[in-house]
């Protein structure tokens, strides 16, 4: 049964006199049609009685009219009308039609069964006088809801929010455990929160409607699920629900996350068996009918992922969690979207019904993952997915006929044998027509063989057949190997079938290999290489005649000579890493490929218009010759720089014409030769820079440039690499041209902003070419072009970076490597590394104060990136995806690292740090002109309070000498109007200066002498300093002196007329006093009595005002009660602690785990300022200053039923003629919590009807006893009305005229 949903038709009421009239027979006719499916004939004789009669006085509405109502209500299904439709009209007058039809039955209080509905759920509408007072509490609180509902501010809203919980209480019988009331009222309630145009109001009824069905056991329904799989996912795809709660930290999975998740369990618990296939298969396909952003589908995947093992999907539902995969994440973040596929993978692994679905469905769900994003071998899922199918095997549906030699093979090694001997079946085709088969097959085999393996491998470990160990994975390969051993010596076979062999090994080798350190540990590894390893002579005899015979003529071929070089490659890099045995085979190999391709590239045409063929031939000598030169630069234990061959390779690349102009074949293939134009054009790129002979650098370098030009970039990286060698050489000589190579560079990558896969390659390749040490060195020693244009750089990377996340990470971290190892006193820029440091101080001095005021959306993806890598291990996409590093909290761990390793006793690092520190506190003074006054977390608070946790890293390594020169600057920082966290890191500086070099105090006690009227609440900034007096002093003999001048001073400011000033300058004056007691200072004793009985005084205040509990709380702050300047100094009190007891935004809390893992610039085991003290660690945030209590949704859903709401008086329904006014005003502020104010508002002299509107209803909220208005005419004035909201009919008013 469909949902029925209460709706109702355009209703113009004027009469019911045709109802009155015509009542006797609906009786009739409802008595003899109640047993035979409802009255529907009488609907449109009523509905259209309704709509001809305006004026309706609803009160004398018979039984059956109000069952006819009810009729309407249920039976129009207009979008345009109705209490949960879009027409806001329309609403009204539901909501007005409901209304009155609740009226008419509670009047006549008699027995109304209402129209029959389906079996197990209530009527629509229905009455019994036995339950009057429960039905009219029901009724009140749905419409009550339904009209506040029609507004969009969240705190007229939320108020009504526990009435819900009311409606539910109301509505289930416990006894029964069933509805009483039809649950589609619910559902209207709950459809117009979440079409509501306010997220915040979105996000509340979601939140609500999944706490209150996850703890409350809600009886099923059948419209609840079409609801779930409708309006709730429909809500549930905006990305700004998924939003950390204010208490939550970073990384922590989002509220509605784990409730959708509970709920999802709780919800399928308790749905029959039946139902839920149906359900879920409809659920999944929600999924792919829109288009998701990356967030919900995310967490809609984890809760599917959740739902207890059991057998709910069949090959529909497997092939629907496939079409999820293939069409709905094509375009989400690859971090994210992997995640997505690892939930999505064990949904099918645990609701999947083995016995539905087939092996060949499963290995087709399985292809659509992506390896490099989610399944790989060595991760936990790959793990879970061997032991899924090892536990599976032999109950999937079959769907291939096992053959007699097949009988003892398990279904799945089976079907992977019959798989391999299908896919390497290929039809005779002709070899020049021939093109690249497509890889999905061949990854599908490859994926399916290696788990195989590993699922036999598994088997095997618990098995005493030790000889059968790998006897499948021997047959698996048998097909393969055969066609590879043929390929060497049978020159006939056909194309298709060397091509899906070579792409089947290539698919196996990159699909097993593993990153760890040991690869021999992988058994099926192993095992796979000394099978393949019978056949490399082979596959390397075939593919070097393809290279170099003129096989490869055709546009189709370049895809072969891609397919050729990789095996290559990648048969290179896993024999080296496993243990090469065959060292002369890739000798001879890459002697012979290097002659025969240097021989192809200087092989002159002799015909004046040159073929297609022989242009093909040379992009594949120079693919070749790009594969060799990798070799031998990436594998040095090879020694294949030995070998005669590469000899000539250097000599022929370094007179090689680079960049030439190729010739137009003949027209017949002119748009072949246009689309291979580039391919055969950027040869020059191909070849390593590190074999240019420099004798001719100048026009190696202009080639490099032209290749820039034209190339597309995705194959710009080894020119980048060629200038980098380059551009050092050429510096001085050729500025304009390196200048110009920084501009195309740039050009490149600000074109590149949004490709992921290409982006951060080319960055980190133009990084290292402008970044270059000697490049930087040159350029800072001549001062000139390069110099300016390297710092424009800088500007253009830092603004890059606040748009795109981990830019700035990639360029400091280059440099600071760089920089950082140099420990000499070397002065010279070309010998030191480290000079550069200083000539580019403003990028550290960027990156001290690094990071941006993210928007919502920003900020949301980059919470769920860490809530994804807070799972670690137990999300395969952290293990198969390349940690970058980019959270922008890197960006300043990497300086402060590089900063902690500088060494004060090295002279250079000293003056460096000086400038630093300088620079820093200038850059403070320019925040502070530039906006006075600043907002809590805004950019200048953060900005501000960056810079002060540098100088505080710094700190240590400044010398008196400095700091006499710089205290000024830190101590009128001070005055400044500061936020909270600044105020504490200013006020730990001065105290450590003062600790460590007392003979400044002079300068500090300075500070308390400037007028009072500029000094104002800034003085509680050396009050607090003065409350560490007893750290300050510990390095000074004569205490006395220094205790009677703090004692003199605190003393006038203990009468100042604020009150922060005051008690701030208390509890100073009481940590003070007690040094001075402890002393037994003689000279205080004249002020023993006047200072003890203040501080007893204020010890024992009296009373429960604000006063008395700010003094406890002051006390009680960490800053005074448990913070210590010496003993907290640490990276995880500056970074982390002391911004989180200050109440700083969490963005801005760095974890000591963060530093741990940014390895790039290791600290010193020796470094002991790392970790907080427990003491300090374990406080919770916590403020002295008296705060108003903010509003919690937990405290709203916990109030009690009189809370407070607006709404609108019934006038028909609430008259009250005969009573005392003033006794049920009382009556109704009692009801209400409110105290019975005798508060007497006189607004006689205002004349203002809106004015007197809005002061009416703020009385009556705040519960005056009475108005004093010039006029009672105002009220009848409807901008009075509209203000006042009926406050009017609850407040008595009384009139005083003007004289």
């Amino acid at each position: 049964m469909s949902r029925q949903q209460p709706i109702m038709a355009k209703v113009k009421p004027r009469q019911l006199e045709l109802l009155q009239v015509q009542h006797h027979d609906d009786d009739a006719n409802y008595s003899n049609n109640k047993n035979d499916g409802g009255v529907t004939p009488l609907v449109p004789a009523t509905k259209m009685a309704i709509e001809e009669h305006e004026d309706a006085c609803f009160m004398y509405l018979f039984p059956s009219q109000v069952l006819i109502l009810t009729q309407i209500l249920a039976q129009t299904q207009t979008q345009e009308g109705g209490l949960a439709g879009s027409d806001g009209l329309g609403r009204k007058r539901a909501r007005y039609l409901l209304r009155r039809a609740v009226e008419a039955s509670e009047r006549r209080r008699q027995h109304c069964p209402g129209p029959p509905a389906a079996a197990d759920e209530p009527s629509l509408f229905w009455w019994s006088a036995e339950e009057n007072e429960k039905l009219v509490q029901f009724w009140e609180n749905f419409i009550l809801i339904m009209e506040t509902l029609e507004g969009n501010q969240i705190h007229v809203i939320k108020p009504v929010l526990p009435k819900l919980n009311r409606l539910y209480e109301l509505s289930v019988s416990g006894k029964k455990g069933c509805w009483l009331f039809h649950p589609s009222w619910h559902m209207c309630i709950y459809k117009r929160m979440f079409e509501s145009e306010n997220k915040t109001i979105t996000k509340e009824g979601v939140i609500h409607f999944l706490d209150l069905h996850e703890a409350k056991c809600i009886p099923d329904s059948p419209g609840f699920s079409e609801f779930i799989i409708g309006p709730l996912m429909d809500a549930l795809s905006e990305s700004s629900l998924y939003s950390r709660s204010p208490g939550q930290l970073i990384g922590a999975c989002p509220p509605i996350g784990i409730k959708f998740q509970k709920f999802l369990v709780v919800y399928l618990t308790l749905l029959p068996e039946e139902e839920k296939s149906s359900f879920l298969l409809k659920f999944i396909q929600k999924m792919t009918s829109r288009h998701w952003c990356a967030v919900p589908i995310l967490f809609l995947s984890m809760a599917l992922a959740c739902i207890p093992a059991c057998k709910a999907l069949g090959t529909e539902g497997l092939h629907a969690l496939r079409d999820v995969l293939q069409c709905t994440m094509i375009t989400h973040q690859i971090l994210l979207r992997g995640a997505a596929q690892c939930y999505l993978l064990q949904t099918a692994m645990n609701l999947v019904d083995v016995e539905k679905v087939s092996l060949p469905e499963v290995s087709s769900y399985l292809a659509s993952l992506r390896p490099e994003e989610s399944l790989r071998r060595g991760t936990i899922l790959w793990v879970e997915l061997c032991s899924w199918l090892c536990t599976n095997d032999g109950h999937f549906r079959k769907s291939i006929k096992c053959d007699l030699e097949h009988q003892e093979r398990s279904s799945l090694s089976t079907y992977v044998l019959t798989l391999v001997e299908d896919y390497l079946k290929t039809p005779p085709s002709g070899r020049e027509s021939c093109f690249m088969p497509d890889w999905f097959e061949a990854k599908l085999v490859a994926t399916m063989i290696l788990l195989a393996a590993d699922v036999e491998e598994m088997k095997n470990k618990h098995s005493e057949k030790i000889n059968t160990k790998w006897i499948e994975l021997k047959a698996f390969l048998y097909p393969l190997l055969d066609v590879l051993l043929k390929l060497g010596t049978n020159v006939y076979i056909p194309t298709l079938k060397a091509d899906k062999s070579l792409q089947l090994l290539l698919k196996l080798l990159q699909t097993c290999s593993l990153k760890c350190s040991n690869p021999q540990d992988d058994g099926v590894l192993t095992f796979l290489w000394k099978c393949v390893e019978t056949s490399v002579d082979s596959v390397l005899d075939f593919v070097l005649r393809r290279l170099t015979t003129g096989d490869l003529n055709s546009v189709s071929d370049l895809d072969r000579c891609n397919l050729y070089l990789a095996l290559v490659s990648e048969l290179v890099n896993l024999s080296s890493n496993i243990g090469w045995k065959k060292g002369p085979s890739i000798w001879n190999f890459t002697s012979s490929l290097t002659n025969a391709s240097i021989h192809s590239l200087q092989e002159a045409s002799s015909e004046q218009e040159p073929k297609l063929e022989e242009q093909i031939q040379k992009v594949v000598s120079m693919a070749s010759l790009t594969v060799v030169c990798e070799i031998i630069d990436q594998k040095p234990e090879l020694q294949l720089e030995s070998l005669q061959p590469v000899e000539t390779l250097k000599r022929f690349i370094s007179s090689a014409q680079l960049n030439q102009v190729l010739k137009k074949p003949s027209s017949i293939e002119e748009k072949i030769y246009l689309k291979n134009q580039l391919l055969v054009k950027d040869g020059g790129k191909q070849l390593p820079a590190t074999y240019m002979i420099i004798q001719r650098p100048r026009r190696t370098f202009q080639s490099a440039l032209e290749a820039l030009t034209v190339l597309p970039s995705e194959q710009v990286l080894p020119v980048f690499h060629c200038m980098k060698v380059l551009i050092p050489k050429l510096l001085v000589s050729s500025e304009t041209l390196c200048i110009e190579a920084f501009d195309l560079g740039w050009k490149i990558i600000s074109s590149l902003s949004n490709t992921q896969l290409i982006f951060w390659s080319n960055l980190k390749a133009f990084v290292q070419v402008v970044f270059d040490t000697e490049v930087l060195a040159v350029a800072a020693s001549s001062k000139g072009q390069a110099y300016a244009k390297i710092r424009e750089m800088i500007s253009r990377l830092v603004e890059m970076s606040t748009t795109r996340t981990g830019v700035f990470n990639t360029v400091l971290s280059y440099c600071c490597q760089s920089w950082v190892l140099s420990t000499s006193d070397d002065t010279h820029i070309s010998e030191n590394p480290f000079l550069n440091a200083g000539e580019y101080s403003e990028l550290l001095m960027e990156a001290c104060i690094f990071g941006t005021v993210f928007r919502r959306d920003q900020r949301l993806i980059q919470d769920v990136h860490a809530f994804v890598e807070n799972l670690g291990d137990k999300c395969a996409a952290n293990v198969v995806t390349e940690s970058t590093n980019r959270d922008e909290h890197y960006v300043r761990i990497c300086v402060i690292k590089f900063l902690c390793l500088l060494d004060e006793s090295n002279n250079l690092h000293k003056m460096f740090v000086e400038d630093i520190v300088t620079k820093l506190l200038d850059k403070d003074e320019l925040v502070s002109k530039t906006r006075t006054r600043y907002y809590a977390n805004s950019l200048q608070h953060r900005v501000k309070n960056r810079l002060w946790q540098t100088l505080l890293v710094l700190l240590p390594k400044l010398d008196q000498n400095f700091l006499t020169e710089t205290l000024d600057k830190i101590l009128q920082a001070g005055f400044e109007n500061n936020q909270a966290s600044v105020k504490y890191l200013i006020e730990w500086i001065i105290i450590l200066i003062l600790h460590k070099y007392p003979q400044f105090l002079s300068k500090f006690w300075d500070c308390f002498c400037y007028d009072e009227e500029k000094l104002k609440t800034s003085i509680c900034t050396f009050l607090s300093v003065l409350s560490h007096f007893d750290i300050i002093l510990q390095n000074t003999l004569e205490k006395k002196p220094v205790l009677k001048k703090a004692l003199i001073v605190v003393l006038q400011w203990c009468f100042n007329h604020n009150f922060s000033v005051r008690l701030y300058a208390l509890i100073a004056l009481k940590k003070i006093w007690g040094m001075c007691k402890t002393l037994h200072v003689e000279e205080f004793e004249v002020l023993t009595p006047v200072i003890e009985s203040s501080l007893h005084q204020v010890e024992n205040m009296h009373g429960t005002g604000n006063a008395k509990r700010n003094w406890q709380r002051i006390q009680e702050h960490f800053f005074f009660a448990t913070f210590h300047p010496l003993k907290d100094y640490s990276l995880e009190t500056i970074f982390y602690t002391l911004p989180r007891l200050s109440e700083l935004v969490e963005d801005e809390w760095i974890s000591l785990c963060k530093f741990t893992r940014f390895t790039s610039i290791p600290l010193p085991s020796t470094y002991q300022w790392y970790h907080s003290r427990a003491e300090l660690l374990d406080l919770k945030p916590s403020d002295w200053s008296q705060q108003d209590k903010g509003s919690n949704s937990v405290e709203m859903d916990n109030q009690t039923e009189w809370t407070d709401v607006q709404k609108k008086i019934i006038p028909w329904k609430n008259s009250i003629p005969d009573l005392d006014l003033e006794l049920v005003f009382q009556d109704r502020a009692a009801k209400l919590g409110k105290s019975n104010s005798r508060l007497i508002v006189v607004a006689s002299l205002i004349d203002k009807p809106t004015n007197l509107g809005g002061l009416c209803r703020t009385s009556e909220i705040f519960g005056a006893s009475a108005l004093v208005v010039g006029s009672l005419h105002y009220i009848h004035d409807k901008q009075f009305q509209q203000l006042s909201v009926s406050a009017e009919q609850w407040l008595p008013l009384l009139e005083v005229r003007s004289t």
